[in-house]
């Protein structure tokens, strides 16, 4: 591997995106170690284009199992985690977290002796594999005498999860039919806890990362996991028997042993949710993102949009408005594509409808 292009190429299948060898929602979420989740159906898609033949059902249901968990760890914001990582995965990242959000914490009057009374009217409230919704919960807050006004309420609820003590539960229909996300304990959502020694932590962690997403950088692994560079150094180090490197333009990346040479193969598009790890999971996107495209991908204040590539290069965005029986996708393409593509790009935005299971009223836009 000397080229970017090569590069590029290994990352799509590294990703499971070129093709995949995950049978199971829970398997895809396993294999890329967490995967950053803020928009909860983007993130079902991002499960959904690395499981070919999946629905929007599919990894609902695993959602609603407890298969898979949504909660927050790596960094402070939500990710999907395989529930039988959870817990390691929690005793790794969760000190960085909290140490990021104690100052602000602090500017909400969010003491410790405040935090622990939350966790203490948390758990009591959800006991006995209750679910219940945030409001719900900051009602319950509230009538204990905590102050869940302005960002109090989020701040509760992401030290319960960094704690161990909540995570996801499923998602209930409210007095309108509509579903709402909720809450659960999490010893009673996953009651098998695997740990792990913090060294046994660091080297699962780096053999995960760079088996899903490499090639990647040191810089990369920083960025992604949270972690200090001396424990990612260490991380690497400690993999360095499951880990082989390429330097690409003068810079070194990791992969895993086990990657093999990545045949060229035909023309693939794929559809992208926000925030996908394909492009969210790396410091330096050039390889995969024209400088020229970066605002029309990537918000100033730091939203991914959903995009479309072709050979893991971004050639356009997309954008879907759902209701209950129908779903328009408006297309924007950065640059003129030769008819197969577009034609391509077509196909692609039907295998999201398909996934999505609307089967009729739908409708294909594309901007100029």
């Amino acid at each position: 591997m000397t080229t970017t292009t090569e590069l590029v190429r290994q990352r799509l299948t590294s990703q499971q995106l070129s093709t995949s060898s995950c049978g199971s929602v829970a398997q895809v979420v396993q294999h890329m170690g967490a995967m950053q989740a803020q928009d909860y159906d983007m993130a079902k898609w991002a499960v959904g284009v690395r499981l070919p033949g999946s629905t929007e059902q599919l990894v609902e249901e695993a959602m609603t199992r407890g298969d898979v968990l949504r909660t927050h760890l790596l960094r402070p914001t939500w990710h999907l985690v395989a529930a039988s990582d959870i817990y390691w995965l929690l005793d790794l990242t969760a000190p960085h977290v909290k140490r990021l959000m104690a100052g602000r914490n602090r500017d909400l009057g969010l003491t410790e002796d405040v935090l622990t009374k939350s966790n203490t009217l948390i758990e009591q409230a959800l006991a006995d594999h209750t679910y219940l919704t945030r409001e719900e919960l900051m009602s319950r807050l509230q009538l204990g005498g905590i102050n869940t006004s302005d960002l109090r309420a989020s701040h509760l609820m992401m030290h319960a999860e960094l704690t161990g003590l909540v995570c996801n539960g499923p998602r209930l229909p409210n007095e309108r039919g509509v579903k709402q996300p909720t809450y659960a304990l999490l010893r009673e959502r996953v009651p098998i806890r695997q740990t792990l020694s913090r060294d046994e932590a660091l080297t699962k962690l780096a053999k995960r990362y760079f088996t899903s997403h490499g090639p990647a950088s040191l810089k990369d692994f920083v960025w992604w996991s949270g972690l200090s560079v001396t424990d990612a150094r260490r991380a690497i180090e400690d993999a360095h028997s499951l880990l082989t490197s390429v330097t690409v333009e003068h810079q070194l990346y990791w992969l895993a042993q086990s990657a093999g040479n990545v045949p060229e193969r035909p023309d693939q598009v794929q559809f992208l949710p926000a925030f996908d790890e394909f492009m969210v999971s790396y410091c330096d996107r050039t390889a995969s993102l024209a400088p020229e495209f970066t605002r029309q991908t990537i918000t100033s204040n730091g939203i991914f949009k959903p995009v479309i590539i072709v050979n893991g290069q971004v050639v356009g965005s997309w954008k879907r408005t759902r209701t209950l029986n129908s779903i328009t996708i408006d297309l924007t393409l950065f640059y003129a594509l030769s008819t197969d593509l577009t034609e391509q790009i077509h196909e692609a935005a039907n295998a999201y409808r398909t996934y999505a299971g609307v089967e009729k009223d739908w409708r294909l836009r594309q901007q100029s």
